[in-house]
């Protein structure tokens, strides 16, 4: 099994990083369209209608600000997607973990890469704020 692992910092506080996880409004606007909600067993899409791409998943673990878990079933992809955040006096650590990959072929190196393309796109919501 393969699996992606990757740490981020933010200057932003642990917890504007958690909301920026867990807000449906935030999330579509770094990862995309959805109707997540940070409850245990809350069954969720991410939609991208222009590459017809759906994601389902259901949420694992919510351990706010600390932990966020969730399925990522679309495509070929049946894989388990976690954050976990830790923060010092200067920085926030955003560590994903996006497990379940059989190799490391092309779902996973697309994986890989869009995670840390998004991520880009998180660090300038968060430096707007």
């Amino acid at each position: 099994m393969a699996e992606i692992s990757l740490d981020f910092k933010f200057r932003s506080r642990r917890e504007k990083v958690w909301e920026a996880l867990t807000d449906p409004d935030i999330l579509s606007e770094w990862v995309m369209p959805n109707d997540f909600k940070p409850i245990v067993g809350h069954q969720c899409q991410f939609r991208n209608e222009e590459i017809n791409l759906v994601v389902d998943s259901v949420v694992l673990a919510v351990e706010a600000p600390v932990r966020l878990s969730y399925t990522w079933v679309g495509g070929p992809l049946d894989t388990v997607v976690t954050w976990t955040l830790t923060e010092d006096e200067e920085w926030t650590v955003l560590h994903l973990d996006h497990t379940g990959f059989r190799e490391e072929d092309m779902a996973y190196n697309g994986a890989r890469y869009g995670w840390s393309d998004k991520i880009e796109t998180l660090a300038r919501i968060l430096d707007q704020e």
